[in-house]
């Protein structure tokens, strides 16, 4: 079987790495070093002047970071990834990459609360104006689109309401006005979605979760076309400094091994979960892409292999009924992120989206009594007996 045939849970394993080059070690090596030397004074004045490829400093690129980076753009089916230190590292430099004062951006309504403070940030610090709108249709999108317009920067399933956002849409629309989309594919992870694949531009992950894995990692990742990467990898990375360490890219290329078979126990999971919490008297309403009933069910099942590991769902009674559920429980853990072996639980009001304004955060649907449930790789039936307990005491 061809190499480029091999499906993705395979390449999850062996993926581009050539351990011929690394003395046949079987997992790529730690290259644990600041700076590397050079044989002469030209070679270094040859690698600094771009004409001849090479390792000069961890800052401008490293073997560990390098055999991550080219692993992750095999699994989004792009030209180049590149890696940072954090998903906002990430995010943060691709939208400077792609904008300048006075330009504008198109955003998905109800983006990670961190995302939303950096575009605030951006616009009354840099002049760089932005929308939130719900890219629901063509007409919609077509409508807010301003001649300053400079890129569509979507989620989906936006973070924690659920809601998603029809990627091949949004490309239909970009491309007639020739402008990229970036896509944050945090929640989904390359084993569920494949964004470029759909004709996105640019995508990104907050590492840290799925493709980490293990509650051990902060990182972010970018995929896109060899031409924008080298780009962001010779300005906004080389100049702020968001880069990611030899130790940390070692930790992501061990747990995007186990992605996709973490990821099948995360989405069986929820599922098992979400038909119990459904029936319970103390939910409100619940948001899982995979409920029947969700009303982006069909899309759901258009882009995404399967329908995630993440649950919202809102409490019947107050901010403090809320809060209590929480501190009731004993296995699950109260902890922003997600895509843990642990479950996790936040109340994302308080937590992940307390910068965004009252007003702008309930208009996302972001109440008082919505909780964000990461589910977990524990046994099924003991995330629901203490997801019961903490329910059944309010």
């Amino acid at each position: 079987m061809e190499k480029t045939k091999r499906s993705l849970e395979t390449r999850m394993i062996h993926g581009t790495f050539d351990r011929q080059k690394h003395y046949g070690s079987l997992t790529p090596p730690i290259y644990q070093t600041s700076t590397f030397s050079f044989e002469t004074a030209e070679q270094g004045e040859a690698r600094f002047a771009g004409n001849e490829s090479g390792y000069m400093y961890s800052r401008l690129g490293n073997p560990t970071v390098d055999a991550l980076e080219k692993k992750i753009a095999d699994l989004e089916g792009g030209e180049e990834g590149i890696a940072f230190s954090s998903g906002m590292a990430a995010v943060s430099a691709v939208l400077y990459a792609l904008v300048k004062s006075g330009d504008h951006i198109l955003v998905s309504e109800g983006v990670y609360g961190c995302t939303f403070g950096l575009l605030k940030m951006m616009k009354e610090k840099f002049n760089v104006d932005y929308d939130l709108i719900n890219m629901d249709s063509e007409e919609t999108i077509e409508s807010m689109i301003k001649d300053n317009t400079k890129a569509l920067y979507i989620e989906t399933p936006i973070n924690p309401t659920m809601k998603l956002v029809d990627i091949d849409m949004v490309v239909n629309v970009a491309k007639k006005r020739n402008l990229p989309v970036v896509v944050d594919n945090t929640f989904c992870s390359p084993y569920l979605q494949q964004p470029l694949a759909l004709g996105a531009d640019i995508v990104l992950h907050s590492a840290t979760k799925y493709i980490g894995g293990h509650g051990d990692v902060v990182a972010g990742l970018v995929v896109g076309k060899s031409e924008f990467i080298q780009e962001v990898r010779m300005t906004t990375q080389k100049d702020i400094g968001g880069i990611l360490s030899p130790f940390d890219a070692w930790l992501l290329i061990r747990g995007l091994k186990t992605l996709a078979v973490r990821m099948d126990r995360h989405c069986e999971n929820a599922n098992k979960l979400f038909d119990q919490l459904k029936r319970h008297p103390k939910i409100k309403s619940i948001v899982y892409p995979g409920d029947p009933e969700f009303v982006q069910h069909e899309l759901a099942k258009k882009q995404m292999k399967h329908y995630g590991g993440l649950i919202s769902f809102e409490i019947d009674g107050s901010k403090e009924t809320a809060q209590k559920v929480m501190n009731e429980l004993s296995m699950i853990q109260v902890a922003v992120s997600l895509g843990d072996a642990e479950t996790l639980i936040q109340h994302p009001a308080t937590m992940t989206h307390a910068v965004v304004p009252d007003e702008e955060r309930e208009r996302m649907g972001v109440t008082d009594q919505l909780l964000r449930l990461s589910v977990g790789l524990e046994s099924v039936d003991d995330i629901w007996d203490d997801l019961a307990n903490g329910l059944n005491k309010i």
